[in-house]
């Protein structure tokens, strides 16, 4: 007998049907064809396994089963469930009728209980788009799939639910969640607030602008001196996620497998903070089987990277694509995918390997040559990349022992969702442009124009302070953010100044 059960294959954050066809005829052969790779040809033995531990003996038949599109690679194990339940249909253990309305995937332990699996959301997403009545998943996985209106999604715990729900025997409860009223229930919970932060206030001023305009910023201070904290608190400031940006975030980290049991969706924007020791996969993904990296992670988020010339040269060498592409593609013999990478980029490193170059107290004790040198592990076209570079000096201790609390968090959020909401309007006519940070030659020229006193304010500077060229289009887009915040139409000579004491590392003024 002749029975199909439909399960799908994730590439990317995109998910495949695949078609599992399951042929009985007499015999005592199994043959698993379609491209399958090892895990799912050991699927053989766990579903032996499983069956007779819940009262079932494996069918003694000639079996064919055959996973279309068999030019598409099968992997991992969890094709369990669906292969298990054809074979099954396929003997006439169970009946077959409903099973082409509904799509299964499920990993199954020695003793038939489903164990989750990765990329449920877009496999749910698949299966709606196809015109299934439901899905069939672990039940850890349940939350996340029921994001998806309209599909019905049936939560089980072991296989034997799920043969008596087709046998008729019992019913599997569906799984609903309102999505939305969870969404935004859970975007206005923070862990920290910048209120905590004491003084810093030129740098909480800098990250300001920085999430106003999208820009990526390095902060440079000796050791202790607030970076790593200032860093975990942008998101707090950041503007909230849209529903269409939480789901493209959640279906990265559901392919990535990074989603706990209850987690529907992800309601605030990603912070990633790698080790310095992360390899070049493990940062922009990737592998056999492509998997999205850190960067995918922090897609509509941060990425945070502390200590930035301990990275790896090459590991830092490979952001500089992704941070103007806001994409990586990821090409392999036999497939390529696109994971998107639309980030900030948020760096904190010492000034020297000392650590106290330019520190108002403590003496550097760094040979000659050394600050430049140390400074040099980044290279000049990923600095380039980044908009505001900005010296942080230790806190004193009249600030540290303050009992006043700084500016809240969701103050300071205000005023950068009405920059963002200008930048909006200022782009829609601008296809992929949605802030400041990206605007490209085209879009300085009509936006970001300086009058004559600003210009010579700007030609000054650049002068006397020996400012890079690529210095003047990151002027620009720093003094209209700073215009935004302000609300004016017009960039201000004071803008102009404000902006450029966000250019420190420029590298001929460095280190000298």
């Amino acid at each position: 007998m002749l029975v199909k059960t439909f399960a799908a294959a994730v590439h990317g954050i995109t998910a495949t049907v695949i078609t599992i066809e399951v042929n009985c005829n007499k015999g005592v052969q199994f043959f698993l064809v379609g491209l399958p790779d090892n895990a799912v040809k050991e699927s053989h033995e766990r579903i032996v396994s499983a069956l007779q531990m819940n009262g079932y003996q494996f069918p003694r038949r000639r079996i064919i089963i055959n996973m279309a599109p068999a030019d598409i690679r099968k992997e991992g194990s969890a094709y369990d469930l669906p292969l298990a339940v054809g074979i099954l249909a396929g003997a006439e253990i169970l009946e077959d009728t409903k099973l082409s309305q509904y799509m299964m995937m499920g990993e199954l332990s020695l003793d038939g209980s489903l164990q989750p699996i990765k990329g449920a959301l877009p496999i749910a997403i698949k299966a709606k788009e196809e015109g299934f009545k439901g899905i069939i998943l672990p039940e850890q996985n349940s939350c996340e799939a029921a994001v998806v209106e309209g599909l019905e999604v049936l939560g089980a715990k072991n296989i034997k639910e799920i043969i008596d729900f087709f046998s008729g025997k019992s019913d599997i409860q569906a799984v609903h969640i309102d999505s939305t009223e969870y969404f935004f229930s859970s975007q206005q919970h923070f862990d920290s607030d910048f209120s905590e932060v004491r003084g810093q206030e030129n740098v909480k001023r800098a990250l300001e602008i920085a999430a106003a305009g999208g820009h990526n910023i390095i902060m440079v201070g000796p050791p202790g001196s607030g970076k790593s904290m200032l860093a975990k608190r942008l998101p707090t400031i950041l503007p909230p996620l849209t529903l269409n940006e939480a789901l493209e975030t959640t279906k990265i980290h559901s392919v990535a497998g990074k989603l706990s049991a209850h987690t529907s969706l992800i309601a605030q924007r990603p912070f990633r903070s790698p080790h310095h020791t992360i390899s070049n996969v493990a940062m922009v993904g990737g592998g056999s089987f492509p998997q999205p990296g850190e960067i995918s992670l922090a897609h509509h988020g941060v990425l945070f990277l502390d200590e930035l010339p301990e990275f790896n040269r090459a590991v830092l060498e490979v952001l500089r694509q992704p941070i103007e592409d806001r994409h990586i593609s990821l090409s392999r013999a036999r497939l390529a995918v696109d994971f998107p990478a639309s980030f900030m980029l948020v760096a904190s490193m010492n000034p020297c390997p000392c650590g106290y170059y330019n520190h108002p107290t403590r003496p550097c004790v760094c040979p000659p040559g050394t600050v430049q040198k140390y400074m040099n592990r980044i290279s000049g076209p990923l600095l380039d990349r980044i908009d505001i570079q900005i010296e942080i000096v230790p806190v004193p201790f009249e600030k540290i022992s303050e009992q006043r609390l700084a500016e809240p968090s969701a103050d300071i959020r205000l005023r950068v969702v009405k920059a963002r909401e200008i930048q909006k309007k200022r782009f829609e006519d601008n296809a992929g442009i949605y802030c400041n940070a990206q605007m490209g030659s085209k879009q300085l020229r009509e936006y970001a124009v300086p009058s004559e006193e600003g210009l010579r304010m700007l030609k000054n500077a650049m002068q006397r302070l020996d400012l890079s060229a690529r210095a003047y289009d990151r002027i620009l887009k720093l003094a209209r953010t700073v215009a935004d915040l302000d609300d004016a139409e017009d960039i201000k000579t004071f803008h102009i100044a404000e902006a450029i004491n966000y250019r420190n590392l420029d590298r001929e003024s460095w280190g000298m």
